[in-house]
């Protein structure tokens, strides 16, 4: 760690550890494996070979859009080459699907963006919520590099640029459907429009995949590719299911093929002669598949989100894991399925389309809505089983038992319960969409409800807004009172995470009165708390007072003595905030003790965290950095990035007061892109004031005085007057040694947002605040009314 005698020159954060020092750059190696049975293509690939080694401009960055219609093989194209040039990146290959033309949302640069910065090398932490901002980072991150980046399956123009890198050394490659002109025209990109292969092309494809098993001849091929349109996709699943029929004529394949040509009308590529085709071919081989097979692939069409499980599969269809997993077996080995990890599986976007479709037309409406409802059935209960783990503290959502062809997961451990809820997240708005879309209320809003307890700990808060709003809007439809009233709760949460503090007020107050009106007193509790918290964010010191005295008398009532603690703690924090030191340090003391007792480790952070800041107050800079220290080590066990954000402010506080500057930038610096990243505008820019307290305390105020004014604006934006006035104070001080007259200025305002408090702490600051005006020396300039 760098100390205060030691830091001189610009201050980066890296890692401090100790142990073998790492690589300078991670390399990621992302490309998906090359494509068997990968024939031809030579003058396409030697198109783009003479491109990118022939004569054009250095300084552009080399992008290539390989475009062409469903089904053209742009994607095996992509990744051949990509194969065959990765050697001159030798920094590594990024690889994402965009699934520009899935039945769901395409991903987005916001949503790519972090996944390319870690795997770069960068801590989850430390990747800006804002895309212009992680765009910037992350060609930063690419200007000494080179590197290969493949985007497969780009719809617009938008999901591209912000991924192109600033360095021409770097390639990016790009397939899409579209012409993605904007490219080209804005960014020189060089585009390869991808026909169909050419016919001797698509019979030697056939002749590869189907070598070894089969013998035909020349005639017969020819016309299974033609009857194909020569399409690579088409093609490839024709092959295969030749290859699994050894003994039967060619002759008679086609003809089941030309029979089945008309059964699927739902799906347009553009061209009618290949719409034609790839409907013919994936008829001809979702025909040939086992019956429980074929009853699997269409109702996967169903399933909501982008990917899934083996568990979600077999929910679906009312069987067993272990059935399942044979069949998805099946539908992979078909090139119907796409599997991506074990256990988890896709569809390409045009054969999802197509299992949805022959799901209207073999299924009955009602087998179809039964399907669904044991997925929702299988999220519902296992997002309960991960809460079990997750928060364990938190009410369990009265729910009826699984349907009896369902099995939901269970869990060994709080990390198994975390991955699966990182996993899914991706299918959790999906779920609850397809849930109202199809009037199943109960679902909606029970599957949101649950979500927010069974959530991955470091998931955005805005992920789950959405969710919330759809759940919320289910259960008034449904007049479930119990459950509008838990879901204003936890939206008025997520709303203050986003510093939408009077927004949330409403949510808890109408809470509030809903539970007042059923007679729930512990839903009166818990709203009752989290006013209190409200409104200690907002330094309504009183009514969070007032608040949460309330809450905590009717939870020791009922005798919820989790809760009770859990309300003193925040009761002692509001102790702090006003300054009355003493209160504040018994009542922390005593939750401390309650939390350990009872092994609550999230609740135990929280105490640890109080009691920080009050040790710091009280002067006792080791006990506050042990107890930060301890707090923050919490956090990292249960893998949340807000409590570790949070805390980290005070273990920076205290680094700070002993001067180990060093050590108080680095944990500054890691709680503002945390709080970046998950959207708390408030927290980071108080993390801003830490680093600019930091470099004041290294003689360095020209840089205090940027991140204050950094802070000072984000505050001010956000119509925090109480950390305006801390801001203005924190920048007066990083002024008055060059420019006294600007930092009287600072300080009259400061003074004066000041005295609308009344509270210890604030009269003790405001007083401080006249004595360094006074210290100022101009004669009766400083005078505050």
């Amino acid at each position: 760690m760098v100390q205060a005698g030691q830091v001189s020159g610009g201050v980066h954060f890296h890692d401090h550890g100790g142990g073998e020092r790492k690589p300078a750059h991670p390399t990621p190696r992302q490309l998906p494996g090359n494509m068997r049975h990968f024939v031809n293509r030579v003058a396409e690939l030697g198109q783009l070979d003479a491109t990118l080694s022939g004569d054009r401009d250095r300084s552009v960055v080399p992008v290539f859009v390989i475009a062409g219609t469903a089904g053209a093989g742009k994607t095996s194209l992509a990744l051949r080459w990509a194969h065959r040039v990765r050697d001159h990146y030798p920094d590594g290959h990024l690889y994402v699907n965009l699934r520009g033309y899935d039945p769901g949302e395409p991903l987005t640069a916001r949503d790519v963006l972090p996944r390319f910065l870690i795997a770069l090398g960068l801590p989850a932490a430390a990747v800006p919520i804002d895309t212009d901002a992680a765009a910037a980072l992350y060609r930063s991150v690419l200007a000494d590099r080179r590197i290969l980046i493949l985007l497969d399956n780009a719809a617009t123009v938008a999901q591209v640029r912000p991924l192109l890198p600033g360095n021409a050394r770097c390639l990016t490659v790009v397939t899409s459907r579209g012409r993605l002109s904007g490219l080209a025209v804005r960014d020189g990109a060089y585009r390869l429009t991808l026909g169909t292969l050419a016919e001797p092309e698509a019979v030697a494809l056939l002749r590869t995949v189907t070598a070894g098993h089969r013998v035909d001849g020349e005639d017969e091929l020819v016309e299974l590719a033609r009857m194909c349109a020569h399409l690579p996709l088409a093609l490839r699943i024709a092959a295969e299911r030749a290859a699994d029929r050894p003994y039967m004529r060619l002759e008679e394949l086609i003809a089941d093929l030309r029979d089945e040509s008309a059964l699927w009308d739902a799906l347009s590529t553009g061209d009618e002669e290949e719409a034609e085709a790839v409907r013919a071919v994936f008829a001809w081989s979702y025909q040939a598949l086992p019956p429980d097979a074929a009853r699997l692939f269409r109702l996967l069409g169903l399933h909501p989100g982008p990917e899934f499980g083996v568990g979600a599969a077999a929910a679906l269809a009312g069987l067993s894991v272990r059935r399942t997993r044979q069949l998805l077996d099946v539908l992979a080995g078909a090139h119907l399925l796409i599997q991506k990890a074990p256990d988890r599986f896709e569809f390409h976007d045009l054969l999802r389309a197509y299992a949805w479709d022959e799901a209207q037309r073999e299924e009955s409406p009602e087998n179809r809505s039964a399907a669904l409802r044991r997925a929702l059935d299988w999220y519902v209960h296992t997002a309960d089983a991960a809460q079990s783990w997750i928060v364990p503290a938190e009410e369990h959502l009265p729910i009826d038992p699984p349907n009896t062809d369902v099995t939901p997961l269970s869990f060994a451990d709080y990390d198994q319960a975390v991955d699966w809820a990182e996993r899914e997240n991706a299918n959790f708005l999906p779920a609850v969409r397809a849930a109202e879309k199809t009037g199943f209320d109960r679902y909606a809003w029970q599957l949101a409800t649950v979500l927010w307890n069974a959530k991955a700990p470091s998931s955005l808060t805005t992920d789950w807004l959405a969710t919330g709003e759809i759940g919320l809007a289910a259960a008034r439809r449904l007049n479930e009172r119990r459950a509008v009233a838990g879901l204003l709760e936890k939206q008025g949460f997520g709303l203050t995470k986003l510093n939408r503090q009077a927004e949330s007020l409403d949510c808890h107050h109408e809470a509030l009165a809903i539970r007042r009106e059923l007679a729930d007193r512990g839903g009166e509790a818990a709203s009752l708390n989290a006013l209190g918290l409200v409104h200690l964010r907002r330094r309504e010191l009183e009514s969070a007072r007032v608040r949460l005295e309330e809450a905590s008398s009717v939870f020791g009532e009922l005798g919820e003595t989790h809760w009770q603690s859990v309300a003193v703690a925040n009761l002692a924090l509001v102790h702090h905030q006003a300054g009355r030191l003493t209160e504040a340090f018994g009542s922390a003391q005593q939750a401390l003790a309650d939390h350990r007792q009872e092994e609550s480790a999230r609740s135990v952070g929280n105490a640890l965290w109080l009691l920080s800041l009050i040790h710091l107050d009280r002067g006792e800079v080791e006990e506050s950095r042990h107890t930060a220290q301890e707090a923050v080590r919490i956090a990292l066990d249960l893998r949340s990035q807000v409590m570790e954000g949070n805390w980290l402010l005070a273990l920076g506080d205290a680094e700070l007061a002993l001067g180990h500057f060093g050590d108080a930038l680095t944990a500054y610096h890691r709680s503002a892109t945390l709080h970046r990243r998950l959207g708390d505008r408030s927290r980071e820019a108080r993390a801003w004031l830490g680093v600019g307290a930091t470099y004041l305390g290294l003689d360095r105020a020209e840089e205090a005085a940027g991140f204050c004014r950094r802070a000072l604006a984000a505050h001010r934006e956000l119509g925090d007057v109480w950390q305006e006035a801390v801001a203005l104070d924190a920048l007066a001080g990083a002024l008055c040694g060059e420019d006294p007259e600007a930092a009287r200025r600072l300080w009259v305002e400061c003074a004066r947002l000041l005295a609308r408090y009344d509270d210890p702490r604030a009269r003790d600051m405001r007083e401080n605040v006249e004595g360094r005006l006074g210290g100022l020396g101009d004669s009766g300039a400083h005078s505050v009314t």
